[in-house]
């Protein structure tokens, strides 16, 4: 019995004693030197892992805050609170997303020395931003966090997703069964959120290298201008054959995918031959003296520039291209070889047929004034109803009268009026020929002297001087037996049938036209001087404006409301022209004012003559396209995209037209 009872005393002591001698054991374990270094790197590389990389130049390099005693790793989420944990345990501070923390025991001693290198990461972090960051709402003052950090750290957070598990793999410490989840929570974090530098590259420009050229180019011109570097002739051949070297490799170059393979190789080259001239010249004031007077004399050959290429288009606006000058005297010699002189229109009966559709056309461009008859009856249903009443000056009349009596348009009816036949229109009757016919405006239009007394060049443009321009203030007057017309631009082409005008109800207005107020440079403050109290009296300065170009004329209410009279009135007032400049669009302004009916802007889409940026949309769904403006479709300088639509209305096979070489 006393045996049993000693081997079971025994095995008693032994269940007792063994644990507390192997706890002993592996206590002394951790106390050798060598391995608890060893365990001590692992978790400082472990933890520096999951910290911002691009603030590691903020540790000190020196020495480190090593941890004494590791107790365990805790995983988070979110904020973490850390009133619960034992005293002398320090947590690192928490980020928007999971991830692994590590809990560490300092020295009292070494705590009053220095922070751990992460608190001093974070801490150099804040520090850093706080100074013109805004702190977010709802974070304590221990760890406020600028919008900026905040950006910053998703950012390198998704870049450092593959170190952290490099460094999960190489760290001899098997984490908890907690530790992927955590690690996986701060993946998906990190890919939902925005990469800054992969979007920068996205939003990289396609010329970045094309500027980039053409500023080491300003560089090298500014260090080869230099005292300096002049006085090194080594130094000055190398620079001046860099720039030959880029300025061949821009060429005409816009964007980086239309410059040559070796462009990189000129920009490192000529980066090289900056630095020297960097090197000897680094006095920054003479560069930016040299700077500012090179972007003084650029900006006065800018507006030298300038000033040329609006004189030389309003010089090619005002002259006739070779093709057009050749083809009325081609016409009016064949018109006298030919005995057309005995020749008739048909069915001049229609010309005074109120219940037919009239279009008024003025101009002494015969080609012009051809496309838009051809456009009209193109495009009409029915063009024997439809009359067209061309009035041009003397010198194209027969030129004018041959062309349509060799090119018949179909089944429409055409008359051709040489305005020297007006016998009623003359100086005595007409204000605006009076002044035309003056000493002093032949002056203002041909006198070189007079050239800088104004400054907008399209008001001096002689065409002005043409009775022809002035010609839509009579309609009444030229068709006394016609109820309706529909004025005509010579520069304009017909895409729909116009028939529709003619029913609109234009409410007991004169002139049925299509507003313009789109732009602030429509309205009437850009067309008369309010400055003068007679235009300040009468008339709103941000009334809106309209077309001449396609104007539907009621001539009844024309003559009930006397409207060539008004006219005349403010022709006589501005005899100096202080109201307005020269030109038709201000006094139709004037002698129209609350008299005009607006059309839907379908009818009439203008700027094919100025403006490229005219939408397709505006010009397919447009009954009238308009080229207003210097561009006009049959010069070389009209815009391309938009000249299509008037030479199809051209038969450039013509007999005439191939003898004047006049070509799409």
């Amino acid at each position: 019995m006393m045996s049993l009872r000693n081997i079971v005393l025994l095995l008693l002591s032994i269940t007792v004693v063994a644990p507390i001698v192997l706890y002993t054991d592996r206590l002394s374990t951790f106390n050798s030197p060598s391995t608890k270094q060893e365990f001590i790197e692992d978790v400082t590389a472990f933890s520096l892992s999951a910290t911002d990389s691009e603030h590691l130049n903020l540790l000190p390099q020196e020495t480190s805050n090593v941890p004494k005693e590791p107790v365990r790793f805790v995983y988070t989420e979110g904020s973490t609170n850390t009133k619960n944990l034992p005293r002398g345990l320090r947590l690192g501070e928490s980020r928007e997303h999971a991830f692994a923390r590590v809990l560490y025991t300092t020295t009292e001693e070494d705590q009053a020395q220095r922070d751990n290198p992460i608190k001093q990461v974070i801490d150099g972090i804040r520090h850093e931003k706080q100074g013109g960051g805004i702190l977010e709402k709802g974070e304590s003052a221990s760890e406020n966090v600028s919008g900026e950090d905040a950006i910053d750290a998703n950012d390198n957070d998704g870049k450092l997703t593959k170190s952290d598990q490099v460094s999960d793999q190489e760290s001899p410490i098997k984490a908890t069964k907690q530790e992927q989840p955590a690690v996986e929570t701060s993946s998906n974090v990190n890919e939902k959120g925005p990469i800054l530098s992969n979007n920068q590259n996205e939003q990289m420009p396609s010329d970045a290298s094309v500027h980039r050229l053409k500023d080491q180019l300003i560089q090298a011109k500014v260090y080869l201008s230099l005292p300096a570097i002049k006085a090194i002739p080594h130094l000055t051949r190398e620079l001046r054959l860099r720039v030959k070297e880029v300025t061949r490799t821009l060429g005409d170059a816009s964007n980086d995918s239309e410059l040559p393979r070796n462009a990189n190789e000129r920009v490192n080259a000529m980066e090289q031959s900056l630095l020297k001239g960097k090197q000897i010249q680094d006095d920054c004031a003479a560069f930016v003296k040299k700077l500012r007077a090179m972007i003084h004399s650029t900006e006065e050959q800018l507006r030298a520039h300038k000033k040329q290429t609006l004189l030389l288009t309003q010089l090619t606006a005002k002259t006739l291209p070779r093709g057009l000058h050749c083809l009325p005297l081609r016409l009016t010699t064949e018109y006298y070889y030919s005995n057309s002189s005995q020749k008739r229109f048909l069915n001049q009966e229609k010309l005074e047929d109120p219940r037919l559709y009239h279009y008024a056309i003025f101009s002494d461009n015969i080609l012009a004034t051809a496309v838009v008859v051809n456009s009209v009856t193109a495009n009409a249903g029915d063009a024997s109803k439809h009359v067209f009443h061309i009035v041009t000056d003397k010198l194209n009349h027969v030129a004018m009268r041959m062309w349509f009596l060799v090119n018949p348009p179909g089944k429409a009816t055409i008359q051709v009026q040489n305005i020297e036949d007006f016998t009623w229109l003359n100086s005595s009757y007409s204000p605006v020929l009076k002044q035309l016919n003056s000493p002093d405006m032949i002056d203002y239009y041909f006198k070189a002297h007079r050239a800088s007394s104004d400054s907008n060049l399209k008001y001096r443009n002689p065409k002005y001087l043409s009775i022809l321009n002035h010609l839509r203030f009579y309609l009444p007057e030229i068709f006394p037996k016609l109820n309706k017309v529909l004025f005509l631009d010579d520069d304009i082409v017909v895409q729909k049938d116009l028939t529709g005008l003619w029913s609109v109800d234009l409410k007991g207005n004169v002139n049925g036209a299509v507003e313009t107020c789109g732009e602030s440079f429509h309205r009437f403050d850009r067309y008369l001087n309010f400055s003068n109290p007679l235009i300040a009296k009468n008339f709103d300065p941000r009334a809106c404006g309209w077309a001449y170009g396609m104007n539907i004329f009621d001539l009844v209410e024309w003559k009930r409301q006397n409207i060539t009279e008004v006219y005349h009135n403010w022709q006589n007032l501005n005899h100096d022209r202080t109201l307005w400049k020269l030109g038709t669009l201000p006094p139709g302004l004037i002698t129209f004012w609350k008299r005009t009916f607006p059309l839907n802007r379908s009818w009439h889409t203008l700027g094919l003559g100025y403006n490229p940026n005219v939408s397709q949309k505006d010009i397919h769904r447009a009954a009238v396209i308009h080229y207003n403006g210097n561009l006009k479709p049959w010069l070389e300088i009209s815009i391309p995209r938009f000249r299509s639509y008037w030479t199809k209305y051209v038969n450039y096979d013509h007999v005439y037209l191939r003898e004047c070489n006049i070509n799409p």
